[in-house]
């Protein structure tokens, strides 16, 4: 039999010569059909589907450290536990800990000091690491829908941006029975592993609230009974001289800028620490054990 192919490996085959079709009838052929037909320009991908902005995006796993941080975390959130590192020397104080990762087949790791800091970013893991899910934000509406009756103490951060004055300001919070830290809905402010750490377990105390727009939000919350104050450094109200409400909402500002004013002059109270005057003012987590610490006095007295 007579084969008209080439020998392998030497080119492809087109076939024998009788069919063969001129050039120009191929190219008039390809243009008939249409450019999707064309072999040498490829099929368009379809477009990828852009993402639905009113769609949340699945929470991503936080690196959580510190030993007080971290048991916090496990004994308010155990389910929310996906992979543990720690010193050897911890283990005797993850016993618990290592005990529910071995029933619920979660991996935990013995590291040395060098891993950890990698692990948690931070020279400051105090031997131990948690990946986790990060606690859930509440909103302003879900929040005052489970707040009991009776005496609060709510917290609106204005500004405020470093993750280690909000950690301050959690352990302070914890400590003084506040209900909830408020958070306006643009801030880039969001519990961390270094704010965790510094928190000492105090961020699992505290209901994180994310708030909608300023008027509406503040409005919400005169309707539940609280009556805002804004911390001023100059002009305010001397804290100690003032009878604070037993629902009061505490609006703190960044150390630069302080208040927004506009949310100011929408508040009823303006709050401010007297002192001798050789500085400026307090560290805005400094300021805030103040001004929490006389709510929590005048309600014990």
């Amino acid at each position: 039999m007579n084969d008209s192919r080439p020998p392998r490996g030497t080119g492809p085959y087109r076939g024998p010569p009788t069919q063969r079709r001129d050039k120009r009838e191929r190219e008039r052929d390809r243009q008939a059909a249409g450019p999707a037909a064309s072999p040498s320009r490829p099929s368009p991908r379809p477009e990828a589907r852009p993402a639905d902005a009113s769609e949340p995006r699945p929470p991503r796993e936080q690196r959580i450290y510190g030993v007080n941080a971290c048991l916090a975390a496990f004994a308010r959130r155990p389910d929310d536990l996906r992979k543990v590192w720690l010193l050897e020397s911890r283990i005797p104080k993850l016993k618990d800990v290592l005990a529910h990762c071995v029933k619920h087949r979660i991996g935990y790791s013995v590291v040395g000091d060098e891993d950890l800091q990698k692990l948690a970013a931070s020279s400051h893991h105090e031997g131990l690491v948690f990946a986790m899910m990060p606690a859930q934000e509440l909103s302003l509406s879900a929040w005052l829908r489970d707040l009991p009756a009776g005496p609060a103490l709510a917290l609106w951060l204005d500004g405020v941006g470093n993750p280690h004055n909000l950690g301050a300001i959690l352990r302070s919070a914890a400590h003084f029975g506040v209900a909830g830290l408020l958070l306006p809905k643009d801030s880039p402010l969001a519990l961390s592993g270094a704010a965790a750490r510094v928190a000492e377990g105090g961020a699992e105390a505290v209901p994180v609230v994310r708030l909608g727009r300023a008027d509406n939000s503040l409005a919400q919350l005169q309707s539940a009974g609280f009556l805002a104050a804004a911390t001023v450094v100059r002009g305010g109200q001397p804290l100690h001289a003032a009878t604070l409400p037993e629902r009061l909402l505490l609006v703190m500002g960044a150390e630069q800028t302080g208040v927004d004013p506009l949310l100011a002059d929408a508040t009823a109270l303006r709050l401010g620490i007297p002192g001798t005057g050789a500085v400026e003012s307090l560290n805005v987590a400094s300021a805030t054990s103040v001004f929490l610490a006389e709510w929590w006095r005048q309600r014990k007295a």
